[in-house]
Formats: structure tokens, C-alpha cells, sequence
């Protein structure tokens, strides 16, 4: 026998050796399942019982109008209207930090901390701590 044929030989005895094996290992294979396994990560959420008991959250009311007007004594206000008619934002300079006022309903004084407001996005009457009131309109 030449070289080649024993090399040929030998690998198809190796080849004839190992098909036994992979048909055992196919029918081994065989017997799984072949359903995808699903995988999960769903844990009990350990607030949902504290979520559940909560209030609903209110959102902040929109911006119905961000206005400047010139008060009766020449001075500047800076107020921002929200929807709802029951809070505004005002400054008295531009880059100054606002005062948040309030109200308990619709149409009643809007007031926070010696400061007092009426009126619309067009006119208001503004009363400022250590101020008398004076009616403030846009333009």
C-alpha cells in the first residue's frame, strides 16, 4: 500500500468510528424539547402596594400667557398667567427670581407673602409688599 492509501485508509476508519457517536449524540438531541425556552425577569414589585395606595399626581398647570406690563408708577411687572386661573409667576425685574401666587379657586385674589393680584393677561391690579396697589397693563 502506498502512502496515500493508508492515510485514506486510516481516515475512513476514523470516519466510520465516529458516525456512531454523533448518531447516538443526534438521538440523544432528538429527545429535547425544542420549544424556545422563554426567559423572564418579571419580580413582584415589592412598592406596588405603596404605588397603589397613592394619590393621583396633578400636573402642573400649563402657561396660558407670559406677559411684561407697566404699572401706573412707571415700574415694570413681569408675570407669567398659568391655565386654570389659580397661580401666577411675578417679578419685578426681568432676571429676578418670581413669587409664586396663589388662589384657592378661579377668580379669587391671587396673594403670596404681602403680594396681591388681579385681573387678566392684558390688565391686572398688583399690590407688592410696601407698595399700595396700582393697576399694571401690557404694552
Amino acid at each position: 500500500m502506498t502512502r496515500n492509501a493508508a492515510c485514506a485508509k486510516k481516515n475512513r476508519m476514523s470516519i466510520r468510528n465516529l458516525l456512531p457517536a454523533a448518531a447516538v449524540a443526534l438521538f440523544a438531541l432528538s429527545a429535547c424539547e425544542n420549544k424556545p425556552q422563554e426567559v423572564t425577569n418579571i419580580a413582584p414589585d415589592p412598592m406596588a402596594s405603596v404605588l397603589a395606595n397613592k394619590a393621583p399626581v396633578e400636573l402642573p398647570p400649563a402657561i396660558k400667557a407670559d406677559v411684561s406690563m407697566r404699572c401706573k408708577d412707571n415700574s415694570l411687572a413681569f408675570v407669567t398667567f398659568f391655565e386654570g386661573d389659580k397661580q401666577v409667576l411675578v417679578k419685578n425685574k426681568k432676571d429676578a427670581t418670581p413669587v409664586k401666587l396663589t388662589a384657592e379657586k378661579a377668580g379669587d385674589p391671587l396673594t403670596a407673602d404681602g403680594y396681591v393680584l388681579t385681573g387678566t393677561p392684558k390688565s391686572v391690579t398688583l399690590t407688592q409688599p410696601g407698595k399700595p396697589a396700582q393697576v399694571c397693563k401690557v404694552g
